[in-house]
């Protein structure tokens, strides 16, 4: 089972005593800034959570799997998430 924006909203809403449609302004506002910050080439740091890279990906050859032709695959940004040592910890029930 995957987390949804509209659990997220859910849990907000149940938790903290907004409205939904105040949950929903918040978590669509926070996604908002999450994305301009990326958008923008900056990185994203969640205290405790972990960190959102912003690399730049070089052009470089390729091959399509299907009719072995290659082909050329363009330079692009790519975002890399690095879970927090916190978070490692956690996951790994090592607290």
């Amino acid at each position: 089972m995957s987390l949804t924006k509209e659990r997220l909203i859910t849990d907000i809403y149940n938790n903290v005593g907004l409205s939904k449609t105040q949950s929903r302004a918040v978590v669509e506002k926070l996604f908002e800034i999450m994305k301009q910050t990326l958008e923008g080439g900056e990185d994203l740091l969640v205290s405790g959570f972990g960190k959102f890279v912003v690399k730049d990906k070089a052009a470089r050859r390729g091959r399509n799997p299907q009719t072995t032709k290659d082909l050329r695959l363009r330079e692009r940004r790519v975002v890399v998430f690095k879970t927090s040592g916190v978070l490692r910890r956690r996951i790994n029930h090592e607290e």
